[in-house]
């Protein structure tokens, strides 16, 4: 009797339609991906997906006799209409072992194969030199810059891969470069994100005073804090204090972003737009700004999913969204026949004297 009704404690728990039997191991690795994203996902609501019907919908499709190709299957149609780009699974020694529920962002869809992507990339550098601006430098792996006589431009291509250490000096020798600019384009189109770390150790040479950067709470264990979350924490952006006199920048800055600004590159938006010398161009960021919460089924598939909920210093959530611009500007394919970047070419009208 006692055995009968731990097991059937066991199954409300979990969710499980199994009451009083063991688990097999497909039923056992569901459960498992069903409540840990029950428990610690904190944007159902938002993402306006009903996590209970996923389980009764998905769940009776798992028995023993599953074999991991459909358990995987499962799996993913059960995830996808999360539709964030935080949220992985990965499964070896299977044919389609990755899967991500995001959709495209549109200027991937615009510039959908890798050829079209690096005639993206020439088109902004021939821009550039018609402009006037030089031969780009490379300060570690993170930046590539070049400055004009009036302006600089430094491209960032992610925010991680870089110790602390050796970030501070690359950004001294980029910022150096750029003594007597009147404004300073800084580029995070096809960012893929990296580390709140190291976007507020960029932020900070930018920054003219103390400021919140950004707020956060974390999806907790049921019954751990308030609505399963824990407090509210505040991360403050200051301005650097040991860089040399050429060190920061507090001039007029053109960020340029769109939907493929993914993650860090979406909270960096977020913290540089409270300076109030900054204009962003372009489109809204890709809207994914939890870190990822790394996990591991019983059957050793890998998976992610976001745990956090980032708000900009007024409270606003821009999960789902992005980051809002000052100036939409699109890049279209037909820019590539142009030979022109339009938003390059409105953040130098932006930057001009008047």
């Amino acid at each position: 009797m006692n055995f009968i009704r731990l097991s059937l404690f066991l199954g409300i728990v979990s969710g499980s339609l199994v009451v009083g039997a063991e688990l097999s191991p497909p039923e056992k690795n569901f459960e498992t991906l069903w409540k840990t994203f029950n428990e610690r996902y904190a944007f159902f609501e938002l993402r306006g997906v009903d996590w209970q019907k996923q389980y009764k919908t998905y769940r009776p499709k798992v028995s023993k006799e599953t074999i991991d190709e459909e358990l995987f299957n499962i799996m993913c149609d059960m995830l996808k209409p999360l539709k964030d780009g935080h949220v992985n699974l990965k499964a070896k020694g299977l044919k389609k072992k990755a899967f991500n529920p995001e959709e495209l962002p549109r200027f991937l869809k615009e510039f959908n194969t890798p050829k079209l992507e690096k005639s993206y990339q020439s088109m902004v550098r021939k821009t550039l030199k018609d402009q006037g601006f030089g031969d780009f430098k490379k300060a570690t792996a993170l930046f590539e810059y070049s400055r004009s006589k009036d302006f600089g431009y430094l491209l960032i291509t992610e925010f991680e891969g870089v110790r602390p250490k050796k970030l501070g000096p690359a950004l001294d020798e980029v910022l150096s470069e750029m003594k007597g600019i009147k404004g300073l384009i800084i580029d995070i189109r096809l960012n893929p994100g990296g580390t709140d770390q190291c976007l507020y150790q960029i932020a900070s040479r930018f920054a003219d005073k103390k400021r919140v950067g950004h707020i956060r709470k974390s999806k907790r264990k049921s019954g751990e804090g308030e609505d399963g979350f824990s407090e509210l924490k505040t991360r403050f952006l200051k301005p650097v204090t040991d860089a040399g006199p050429n060190g920061t920048f507090t001039g007029p800055i053109c960020l340029l972003t769109h939907g493929a600004s993914y993650s860090a590159a979406d909270a960096f938006a977020m913290v540089m737009t409270e300076l109030p010398h900054v204009t962003i161009i372009g489109e809204p960021t890709n809207g994914i700004f939890s870190n990822m919460l790394e996990k591991k089924l019983p059957n050793g598939w890998k998976y992610t999913l976001s745990f956090q909920v980032y708000y900009a210093a007024d409270k606003k959530c821009y999960e789902g969204k992005g980051i809002p611009v000052d100036i939409e500007v699109l890049n279209k394919r037909e820019d590539l026949e142009k030979g022109e970047d339009p938003l390059i070419m409105k953040s130098i009208e932006v930057l001009s004297p008047k």
